[in-house]
């Protein structure tokens, strides 16, 4: 037993009627940011920076994401 363990991220929450969960992708460099964008304005807020699939799927697990999220450029 170690003394030590990995805490689990709590599940976060957002607001589902007014945000959706959305991928920025750079055509340039590639770079993927993960976030959520308001579904009135458009205005995208980044909540981390995706370099694996490992870094997707913890995003998705700490905000609740079910299914496929969409990516704009």
């Amino acid at each position: 037993m170690s003394l030590f363990r990995k805490k689990e991220p709590p599940v976060k929450g957002y607001d589902k009627e007014h945000l959706e969960p959305a991928i920025r992708c750079s055509i340039c460099t590639g770079e993927q940011v993960a976030g959520f964008r308001d579904r009135t304005s458009g205005h995208f807020e980044e909540v981390a920076l995706i370099h694996n699939e490992q870094e997707l799927e913890e995003f998705r697990r700490r905000y609740g994401i079910e299914g496929e999220i969409p990516k704009f450029y």
